[in-house]
């Protein structure tokens, strides 16, 4: 089972584990650098527009439309040996639409965990970004929290999977990215 936690609270967790650390010859200072499984966006999934409901497609109905630009990624081995932490944060642009009756857009996206060959999903967790727009702007830029992926086992493989990052679509979404391509 892979985890999907907010690091916060996985901090607070683990403070107890961290009070003996330290000091010479602590156990943290003698591992390697954890290594870490590719993370990579979603292609088909890294842009999301939303239209008013009920109509059509097309500019005058856009309410929104987002684009994931990019991400940060660090890896750390889990506590007691359990596997490999991977903390991903994902990077947004939102434009704002001609239909837009509000300033602040809730836009739903999932890190999933595949194999290697990414045929076969292990896990996957959701998240939501809230992108509030000032005033009259029209575009605006936004960092999602940090989501912690645990990948449990040994580190060698859970480093052979990949962490995959993109929107949360409706089928009708995933087939306007499909046939507009990728950008």
């Amino acid at each position: 089972m892979i985890r999907f936690a907010r690091p916060a609270a996985f901090a607070l967790l683990a403070l107890p584990l961290l009070a003996g650390c330290g000091g010479r010859g602590s156990v943290l200072t003698q591992r390697p650098q954890a290594p870490c499984p590719r993370v990579a966006l979603l292609a088909e999934a890294v842009d999301l527009t939303r239209y008013r409901q009920g109509a059509r497609p097309d500019l005058p109905a856009m309410e929104v439309d987002a684009r994931m630009t990019g991400f940060g990624a660090r890896c750390d081995y889990a506590p007691r040996d359990a596997g490999l932490d991977v903390t991903v944060q994902v990077e947004f642009t939102a434009e704002r639409g001609p239909a837009a009756t509000g300033t602040t857009f809730d836009l739903p996206y999932v890190v999933g965990v595949t194999d290697e060959s990414e045929e076969r999903v292990l896990n996957s967790g959701t998240d939501t970004l809230r992108v509030s727009f000032n005033g009259s702007e029209r575009r605006t830029l936004a960092r999602g929290e940090e989501m912690l992926v645990r990948i449990p086992g040994d580190v060698r493989r859970a480093a052979e999977k990949v962490v995959l990052i993109g929107f949360q679509l409706t089928p009708e979404q995933l087939a306007a990215n499909r046939r507009r391509g990728v950008r």
